[in-house]
């Protein structure tokens, strides 16, 4: 008999677990190759997990809502049907108890004996984790604490990342008090009850999983860099009438539309490579410089969400190249298509605001990075011109560059060289370039 036991993959640096959301296969299902099995959140990315051979689904280990780690067994496929021993039910995280099996001695750090005890779940009925209820027992952290904790998982469970800023928080606090001294703490979610009052209608609508996602994102990047925003104009006239030109021609050669994106990406690596102290990430004391260049493409959802696909080794594609990387990220993107190594690792994000008509705006940074540039919309205005013969006004495509860095590393002469760099290589585009 053939058996194939399928694992919960790798999904990306810092990834550990992801949570089962739903079941599409059931056991006894037959199955072909590439058929989704399951779909699987993590704190990054929806995904599916897929069946890597034809047959039938034997056995089915973890349920909706289980968090199992990467490399468990999720499921087993047979090629001929049989049915599989209910012993492989060992492969999940944890084992069932043994009768009569002598209990292991192990060897622990010592913790208070009030916090002794962490609870498997919170009042609310969310599982904690086994990770989160160490580093909760090891920092002596109370159950009535990790009540209070509003968590930025699914359901709102506790991640890691949460709890680790509880404590964050917390010596922030002591520190404060011992020396007598206010603290801005960050935002609560609101637990109050909406009611509707008299003349109007209140519709209460939950956050879904990906914008509570977001919402902890740009919060948290608020509250660790200090966010300083430079603008440009710039002069892209020569860009629209050569795009204009040569864009069917385009289409025809290499089957891939010409939009101004990969032109933006392109000038933004040439900056780069000018100011690579942009291309950086903050550790503490520790500034760390990036010697590749991924660029974030911030993309909006059908859903109203926001994804970040990102373009890896940017600066070592050409046009054509990176017009093809943009096209299938952001088409792949909007079907929930993208892997979880797709929207990670870059090192610069740009956020186009002139698709939904916006002329400028002030982007919230996308953490570690240390800037993001945001693109508005080309618009034709008046503007002075100046030739060997004198100064005129013409009408000129014109848009706004704006850049949000953070000031703890990226002072305002670095941010205004870069930005102005970027406006350069826009106005500076070769416009006599054929595909």
């Amino acid at each position: 008999m053939a058996k194939y036991e399928i694992s919960l993959p790798a999904m990306g640096e810092g990834i550990i677990e992801a949570t089962v959301t739903k079941l599409l296969k059931r056991e006894g299902d037959s199955v072909e190759e590439e058929d989704p099995i399951m779909e699987i959140a993590t704190d990054k990315v929806d995904s599916e997990i897929p069946a890597p051979v034809s047959g039938v689904i034997a056995k089915i280990l973890f349920e909706e809502g289980d968090v199992p780690k990467v490399g468990d067994i999720v499921a087993i496929i047979t090629t001929d049907g049989e049915n599989i021993d209910d012993s492989d039910k060992s492969s999940k995280s944890e084992e069932a108890p043994v009768e009569n099996k002598e209990p292991e001695i192990t060897l622990a750090p010592v913790v208070s004996v009030e916090n002794d005890s962490i609870s498997t779940k919170t009042e609310s009925g969310n599982f904690i984790s086994p990770l989160v209820r160490t580093i909760a027992k090891a920092e002596n952290i109370t159950n009535e604490e990790l009540n209070s904790i509003v968590g930025s998982g699914e359901a709102k469970r506790i991640t890691k990342k949460d709890i680790l800023q509880y404590i964050e928080d917390r010596k922030i606090v002591k520190v404060a008090e011992a020396v007598n001294t206010p603290v801005a703490t960050a935002p609560k979610t609101s637990t109050a009850t909406h009611k509707s009052y008299t003349g109007q209608n209140v519709e209460i609508i939950e956050m879904d999983r990906m914008r509570k996602l977001i919402s902890h994102h740009m919060t948290n990047s608020l509250q660790v860099s200090a966010h300083v925003t430079s603008f440009i104009d710039v002069d892209v006239t020569p860009i629209v009438q050569w795009r204009d030109k040569v864009k069917g021609d385009f289409l025809k050669k290499h089957n891939q539309k010409l939009t101004y994106t990969p032109i933006f990406v392109e000038a933004v690596t040439k900056a780069i490579h000018d100011y690579p102290l942009i291309n950086v990430s903050v550790d503490g004391d520790k500034i760390i410089r990036k010697n590749f260049v991924n660029i974030g493409m911030a993309t909006a959802l059908p859903n109203g969400n926001l994804i970040v696909p990102v373009i890896k080794d940017a600066n070592e594609k050409n046009l054509i190249g990176l017009s093809k990387s943009v096209n299938n990220l952001a088409k792949r993107a909007r079907v929930n298509g993208l892997k979880p190594d797709e929207i990670q690792g870059s090192t610069f994000t740009i956020t186009n605001l002139g698709a939904f008509g916006s002329t400028t705006g002030t982007p919230i940074i996308n953490q570690p990075e240390v800037a993001i540039l945001a693109i508005g919309a080309i618009k034709k205005k008046p503007a002075v011109i100046e030739t060997p013969q004198g100064d005129t006004i013409g009408i000129r495509h014109i848009m706004v560059l704006s850049l949000s860095y953070d000031h703890r590393v990226v002072d305002g002469g670095l941010g205004g060289m870069f930005l102005k760099r970027v406006a350069e290589n826009l106005e500076n585009f070769d416009t006599t370039q054929l595909f």
